[in-house]
C-alpha cells in the first residue's frame, strides 16, 4: 500500500461480498484496495463465515459441493488476477465526511489517515453471536452451526437441538424438520420471544421438543458433535443430552462498530441503504450481511458485492 495516494476504491472486508466487488472493480481497471481484515476466530477475519465452514454445497456452479476456505481462496485469487491489491489489516478508524475519504490501519489517532479513496465499499459482514463454549468454537463446522439453510441438509435423519427462542430459532427449527430425525429446542426461560404465529407453527410440529429453564454448559464430541451437556436454571441439575447437531440461534451481530455516528443504520444496527448498495453519503456502499439481515448467504453476499462495485464504477464516473 503507496502512502501518500488516492485509490479510486478501498474495500473492506473480504468475505464473499468483498471479494466479489473486488472482482468487478478491478476489471473495471479501478485498481481497487481490498482490505481483508486481520486472522482471528470470528466473521470479520479474512474471508468472513466461509473461513469457518467445511463443506458449501449451495453454492452455483460446484455439483459436488467445495470447501468453504477453498471457495475463500478461489475468489481471492480471481479477485489478484485482475489487480486487485489484497492487504491482510483491518480498518481502525474511516473518516466518511472528508474527501478524499480518510481510512485507518494502524492508530487511530494519528493525525493523517494511512490511505485516502474516491469511493469506499463496506463489506465487513455480520458476527454471529455464539454460545461462548471452547467446544463450540472448536467443532464449528463439524456438527456446530449457526445457519440452518447453509447446513440443514447434512443432518437428514439426525437428532437436532437448537439455542434460542426468538423467530429466528423457531424458523431455524422449523426447517430442520425437513431433515432431522427429530429437533428439540433448548431454551433458557418457560416462554418464547417468539411471535404467536411462529410459536403455534412450532408447538404442531410432531419433530419439535422443548427443553425449558435450560442452558448449554458444554458440547461433547472429539471430531463431530455427539451430545450437549444441560443445565436447568431452576434446580442447578446437569444432564447429557444426544444429538448429531447443535444450531446456535440467538442472533448476529453486523460489524458496523466503525461507522457509528457517520451511517444511518435499522434497529439492529446493519447500514441501511437504499437503490443497490448506496448509502446515504455519496461514494459509500455497503453489500453483504452487513447490510442484509435477511438472506444471509455467500450467493446473496456476491450478487451484493456486485451491485456495489457497479454502483461504485458509475458513482466514479459522475466526479471524473
Amino acid at each position: 500500500m503507496e502512502t501518500g495516494t488516492t485509490r479510486n476504491v478501498v474495500i473492506l472486508g473480504s468475505g464473499p461480498a468483498g471479494l466479489t466487488a473486488a472482482i468487478y472493480t478491478a476489471r473495471a481497471d479501478l485498481e481497487p484496495l481490498v482490505l481483508e481484515g486481520e486472522p482471528s476466530s470470528t466473521s470479520d477475519q479474512p474471508g468472513g463465515q466461509l473461513m469457518l465452514t467445511t463443506e458449501v454445497e449451495n453454492f452455483p456452479g460446484f455439483p459436488g459441493g467445495i470447501m468453504g476456505p477453498q471457495l475463500m481462496m478461489s475468489m481471492r485469487e480471481q479477485a489478484e488476477r485482475f489487480g486487485a491489491e489484497i492487504l491482510t489489516k483491518k480498518a481502525t478508524k474511516v473518516d466518511l465526511n472528508a474527501r478524499p475519504i480518510g481510512i485507518w490501519t494502524g492508530d487511530p489517532e494519528s493525525p493523517e489517515p494511512d490511505v485516502t479513496t474516491r469511493s469506499l465499499i463496506i463489506s465487513t459482514g455480520a458476527r454471529s453471536l455464539m454460545l461462548g463454549l471452547p467446544n463450540e468454537a472448536r467443532l464449528l463446522g463439524y456438527g456446530v452451526s449457526t445457519c440452518a439453510t447453509c447446513d440443514g441438509f447434512f443432518f437428514r435423519d439426525k437428532r437436532i437441538a437448537v439455542i434460542g427462542g426468538g423467530d429466528s430459532a423457531l424458523e431455524e427449527a422449523l426447517f430442520l424438520t425437513k431433515f432431522g430425525q427429530s429437533v428439540t429446542i433448548i431454551h433458557r426461560r418457560k416462554e418464547l420471544r417468539a411471535s404467536k404465529i411462529m410459536q403455534d407453527r412450532a408447538f404442531k410440529n410432531e419433530k419439535i421438543s422443548f427443553m425449558w429453564d435450560s442452558v448449554v454448559t458444554d458440547v461433547l464430541g472429539e471430531d463431530t458433535v455427539t451430545g450437549l451437556r444441560v443445565r436447568d436454571v431452576t434446580s442447578g441439575e446437569e444432564r447429557e443430552l444426544a444429538i448429531d447437531g447443535l444450531f446456535v440461534a440467538i442472533g448476529h451481530t453486523p460489524s458496523t462498530e466503525l461507522f457509528r455516528g457517520q451511517l444511518d443504520t435499522d434497529g439492529a444496527g446493519y447500514l441501511r441503504t437504499t437503490e443497490g448498495s448506496k448509502t446515504e453519503i455519496p461514494g459509500v456502499f455497503a453489500c453483504g450481511d452487513v447490510q442484509d439481515h435477511v438472506y444471509r448467504q455467500a450467493i446473496t453476499a456476491a450478487g451484493s458485492g456486485c451491485m456495489a462495485a457497479i454502483d461504485a464504477e458509475r458513482y466514479l464516473a459522475t466526479i471524473e
